[in-house]
């Protein structure tokens, strides 16, 4: 991406003088409020949300506030080159698209369209385990460019295999286990409306799509269960889980398997007994790289590293899971310090912008997941919203790059950031 800074500013300066103004907010503060009032209530609690009192989100900024950027001046740094090697890929930047669940809430097929917003720009997305869309359709929209996959550790091993498998065929370039969601974190927005997508039958598309997840429900089916009160509550949660399941609304309407669909995804979803025997067989299963995020510590990313994974996401989900907890670029520059510059760690929760992009490579980063940003492109234009979100951030850290002397990822380290105390 050779001046993408440039180019885009011309993109947009250019528009700008036949008075077509951006679609999308340039900075962070606006695309926040725009995507606010785009979406509703129960989308915006459960995608802006955190957990507990929001301490977590808060750190997470807090410690970005922490390092200044130190630029250098008559560097010679014309032309970046913002390509990195990833596990065997060369990508067009440090830039993957993060997993984000029940997408859905802020518009019909948004795994779709953020894989076709993310193909625009040639940028990876990580399929998430909790997609609105089957990962088959999700990769038949993104084409050639790279995808991964995320996957959530179910109680049922035979679910966990086929996940797998899919993954697989559908040439994922890692399986990326996420670690810090074996249950939901206490998250009083999405409480306060008592509002859980899932229930609805939203964001369980990789599950009925899954031929095991399919079994496991029939043999559930014609056991017997609880009716529920006739409440307009159920009856409008019952036509959610009809509209969301696979095939004919009418049909679904009359059919057990759609409550039987969301009550065994409830049921199995996620492992709480996860341990770390189990991650270390994994390797047994896949020949695909195997990436854990939710790391936050030296001794789990050392850990992680001893059973032979190939990279380390060091993030706390972007404070959903726990109030308070350390703030992931603490976290980063913490395992970075501890095991030096061999491991490949990437970085997500509170990216906003180009520049903290390069504030996170610089800490320690190899590169980094981009997540609420780019849904609100999405709630705010659909695809082109996704691929707007994607180029300004781009173009930021590509600008940002040449002010302090960096021509190359690699040439972002320390010396370029400065704590504050």
């Amino acid at each position: 991406m050779p001046d993408a800074g440039l180019a885009r500013q011309s993109t947009v300066y250019r528009a700008g003088t036949l008075g077509r103004r951006p679609a999308v907010p340039t900075d962070f503060a606006e695309l926040e409020r725009r995507a606010k009032r785009a979406s509703s209530a129960e989308a915006w609690a459960y995608v802006a949300g955190g957990a507990g009192e929001g301490r977590t989100m808060r750190h997470n900024r807090e410690a970005f506030d922490r390092w200044a950027i130190v630029p250098r001046m008559a560097a010679g740094a014309a032309g970046r080159d913002l390509s990195i090697e990833l596990l065997g890929t060369r990508l067009p930047s440090a830039l993957l698209l993060a997993p984000v669940g029940a997408g859905a809430l802020m518009g019909r097929d948004s795994d779709l369209a953020i894989a076709a917003g993310a193909a625009a720009t040639g940028t990876p997305y990580i399929f998430s385990n909790q997609g609105c869309n089957p990962m088959e359709e999700t990769a038949a929209a993104m084409g050639d460019t790279p995808r991964w996959f995320q996957l959530y550790w179910s109680k049922d091993e035979r679910l966990v295999d086929s996940l797998i498998a899919r993954a697989e065929r559908i040439g994922a370039g890692a399986l990326v286990v996420t670690l810090d969601t074996t249950v939901l974190g206490w998250r009083p927005q999405d409480l306060n409306l008592g509002s859980l997508p899932f229930a609805k039958g939203l964001g369980i598309a990789q599950y009925t799509s899954d031929p095991v997840f399919r079994e496991i429900v029939a043999e559930r089916a014609g056991l017997p269960r609880e009716r529920p009160k006739v409440t307009l509550g159920a009856i409008r949660a019952l036509l959610a889980m009809s509209r969301n399941h696979p095939g004919s609304f009418w049909d679904n309407l009359r059919s057990p398997i759609p409550r039987a669909s969301v009550e065994t995804f409830l049921d199995i979803y996620s492992n709480p007994s996860l341990t770390w025997e189990q991650l270390a067989g994994l390797k047994q299963r896949t020949g695909l790289p195997i990436v854990l995020k939710g790391i936050l510590t030296s001794d789990d990313a050392r850990r992680a590293l001893e059973i032979g994974v190939d990279a380390i996401v060091v993030s706390n989900h972007g404070g959903r899971q726990v109030d308070n907890a350390i703030a992931s670029l603490d976290a980063l520059a913490e395992i970075r310090a501890a095991l030096g510059p061999a491991p490949t760690l990437l970085f997500d929760s509170g990216i906003r912008s180009g520049a903290d992009v390069f504030t996170a490579l610089a800490v320690g980063a190899d590169a980094v997941l981009l997540g609420r940003p780019h849904l609100y492109g999405f709630v705010l234009a659909g695809a082109h919203g996704v691929a707007e979100v994607i180029s300004n951030v781009i173009a930021e850290l590509d600008l940002t790059m040449a002010l302090t002397g960096a021509r190359t990822i690699a040439e972002i380290t320390r010396d370029l950031v400065r704590e504050r105390r």
